[in-house]
């Protein structure tokens, strides 16, 4: 039977999976709208005006999923990680309310008018208000990732009678990983949002519709995508260099690496055992792990040897890297390949419309194995040198979390069922939506809410 600690682990690994699913979109889906209404703005051509409407709802949608996921995410810091708020809540706690305060109430307010004030507020105010929509969530990503990466490469603090207390804020905001994980984190974000444009895009075009929105859509997001992509390789790069500095363990693990050398090959597939602490099945590539990694050929990376009871669980972040790294290169090759596609030729061919389709969610996949390394690769440490998992667990009976465990899996279950039964059906319709002008569109909304109100009276 799973003890509290590994069925905490477990629960906080499932809330955090599911619930990070939603901010990677919000985040960049609200700079899209942002220029979709922007576009719509100074071009007057209501194509845009359509496209803003369209993933307008996705966002809100998506949004709320995210707001509700992450309460769940507050409380478990109480009920199954009492040590951490005990010991680092003089830094996670301000951080955490400065979220809340400076951008989720930012967020929430000006969504309201985002969705119901396109009629009834002037344009630009409209317009105001998406800016500052997606500045908030931004923000929002901001505050998170700043606490994060604290966690990971914590600065700015000292320990009086076993309890962090600040000495610098802005080191403990700014700390050492704070700025690659926060760029890196955004431009995930954006190939996100970039790929759900052009995979839903691509889903209305293979149902028949041959409205210009889609068409417009498709080509804004693939644009976005080849411009992200090859920038994240690079901010990837930096990033790595930073984990290499401070936390040398995760990426030895990353690598697979057991003993102290230079020259690392790079290993495309391997079996890690950690009994055995040595690799079966190696394919590799002489010499380029340090050469990634040092931008040496001859680099030194230390081996897991080194850490021995103080490293992560080699398999999970050896795989989880090389899911993130695949999905990353595999996204590059679609962008790059459709984009030049529509520029040949002004539309996809049908095959590749479908494998744009099939690529919809491939940024959640890329993102859950990117934030499995991160989080798995700090083990054993909840905060790096500061706090164990284990010191911080909770000592509640077992079948209290296995309970509230169970009820969290079937409830995400049915959510994420209905929010993909949602996002589709909602394509769906708009492939049945007539392409009329934006003043018979403004025109029939008009009459709506009149007829709306006249049926309350």
């Amino acid at each position: 039977m799973l003890d509290t600690l590994m069925l905490s682990r477990i629960q906080f690994a499932a809330n955090i999976s599911f619930h990070i699913l939603f901010p990677t979109i919000t985040i960049a889906l609200g700079w899209f709208l942002f220029y979709f209404k922007l576009r719509s703005n100074i071009s007057g051509d209501p194509i845009w005006m359509r496209a803003y409407r369209f993933w307008v709802k996705i966002f809100a949608l998506t949004f709320a999923l995210g707001v509700v996921t992450g309460i769940t995410m507050s409380f478990q810091f109480g009920t199954n990680w009492p040590g951490f708020m005990e010991k680092v809540g003089n830094i996670a706690g301000p951080l955490l309310g400065y979220e809340v305060l400076t951008a989720f109430f930012l967020e929430a307010t000006f969504l309201g008018i985002m969705l119901f004030g396109i009629n009834r507020v002037p344009p630009k105010v409209h317009t105001v208000a998406t800016f500052i929509v997606a500045a908030g969530t931004t923000l929002s990503a901001f505050w998170i990732l700043s606490l994060n990466s604290w966690m990971q490469t914590p600065a700015g603090f000292e320990m009086r009678d076993g309890v962090a207390h600040v000495t610098d804020w802005f080191e403990v905001i700014f700390n050492p990983s704070f700025p690659y994980r926060f760029t890196h984190m955004l431009l995930a974000s954006g190939l996100t949002a970039s790929f759900l444009i052009a995979g839903v895009s691509a889903y209305r075009i293979i149902r028949g519709d041959s409205k210009r929105a889609p068409q417009l859509t498709l080509k804004t997001a693939l644009t976005v995508a080849c411009l992200l992509a090859p920038l994240q390789l690079f901010v990837g790069d930096m990033h790595g260099l930073n984990t290499l500095e401070h936390q040398p363990q995760k990426v030895a693990a990353m690598e697979g690496v057991w003993h102290t050398e230079k020259n690392v090959p790079l290993l495309l597939f391997a079996l890690p055992d950690e009994a055995a602490r040595t690799n079966h099945f190696e394919l590799k590539i002489p010499n380029l792990a340090s050469l990634i990694l040092t931008h040496k050929m001859d680099g030194e990376i230390k081996g897991l040897n080194e850490f021995e009871g103080k490293h992560p669980p080699v398999a999970p972040v050896f795989w989880g890297f090389r899911v993130m790294v695949a999905m990353g290169m595999l996204m590059i090759f679609i962008a790059l390949f459709s984009r030049y596609q529509l520029w040949r030729n002004q539309q996809l061919s049908p095959w590749l419309l479908k494998a744009v389709f099939a690529m919809s969610f491939s940024g959640w996949i890329a993102t859950l194995a990117g934030w499995y390394v991160t989080e798995i690769g700090r083990q054993p440490y909840l905060v790096s040198g500061v706090l164990t998992v284990q010191e911080a667990a909770t000592d509640i009976a077992p079948a209290n979390v296995g309970l509230s465990l169970s009820l969290y899996l079937i409830l995400y279950a049915i959510l994420m069922a209905a929010y993909l039964h949602t996002v589709f059906l909602m394509a769906r319709k708009a492939v049945e939506i007539e392409d009329i002008s934006y003043e018979e569109m403004q025109k029939a909304n008009f009459q709506h809410e009149n007829q709306t109100g006249v049926n309350h009276v």
